[in-house]
């Protein structure tokens, strides 16, 4: 699949201060490049009440993720599971 950044992905990213996350990060984009399809993303569940949003589970810290079509991803947001809901979606 193609993988997009916004803005606020990227931002959110420089606040992350654990380099293992930032590892996680990495692997995790390297395999949203490389499925096809949504439903074999491993820890991935579907935002209740959104169309097309979703998030990826990663130990404490949540990914957040529009799915633009269904090729094309959007990362919106990396955040602690205590902050991301508030931002997210």
């Amino acid at each position: 699949m193609k993988v997009e950044f916004d803005e606020s992905f990227e931002k959110s990213i420089k606040k992350l201060k654990d380099p293992k996350i930032k590892a996680k990060l990495i692997d995790l984009i390297e395999l949203l490049e490389e499925v096809n399809t949504v439903q074999t993303i491993p820890n991935i569940k579907k935002m209740q009440g959104f169309q097309s949003f979703y998030r990826i589970r990663m130990g404490d810290y949540r990914v957040g993720f529009e799915l633009t079509d269904p090729t094309t991803i959007l990362l919106i947001m990396v955040a602690h599971r205590k902050e991301i809901y508030r931002y997210f979606p």
